[in-house]
């Protein structure tokens, strides 16, 4: 029997780890990906994957109660788990409503809707202001943003839009 909220939980990428951290939920993280390294004290953390790749043994010896992945690339690692009788959710965000969406519904896969609400609502305070604050502005700085080198990415959607 599946428990809820889930006590038990790995993440395979970063934001859920510093989103977790976030909503003050960091305890409940048995597993985190070899990337993961902030805030500082995740570092103790088991390392369980890398990116696109993951130890499946490490993870079922943590006996996760649910474990959060990223975007199509962690697809093949989803499909194992949920093979072996582990629960998954896989986001997919790429813009900052995606990114306030995730939060939310990290939020609700946890159970603690109205904390995630809370630093959602926030988040976009800060979004919003800051667009006020720069709207007219006639200093528009020259932005170069590298996201990864081989293959090329320059921008995912929520780094267009903050660099907007």
């Amino acid at each position: 029997m599946r428990q809820f909220p889930p006590r038990r939980l790995i993440c395979l990428t970063e934001e859920t780890v510093e989103t977790l951290y976030l909503l003050g939920e960091q305890d409940r993280i048995v597993g985190v990906s070899g990337y993961a390294v902030r805030p500082p004290e995740v570092r103790l953390k088991p390392r369980v994957s890398a990116f696109t790749s993951a130890r499946l043994d490490k993870i079922l010896a943590l006996k996760p109660d649910l474990v959060l992945a990223f975007s199509d690339l962690q697809a093949d690692i989803v499909s194992d788990l949920a093979k072996s009788g582990v629960a998954v959710h896989l986001f997919n965000q790429r813009d900052l409503a995606g990114i306030f969406t995730m939060i939310r519904t990290l939020g609700a896969l946890v159970g603690v809707g109205d904390k995630a609400e809370a630093l959602a609502r926030s988040l976009e305070s800060r979004v919003m202001d800051v667009a006020r604050a720069s709207k007219g502005s006639s200093h528009r700085p020259r932005v170069y943003f590298e996201e990864w080198n081989d293959p090329m990415i320059s921008a995912i959607g929520w780094v267009s839009e903050l660099i907007e």
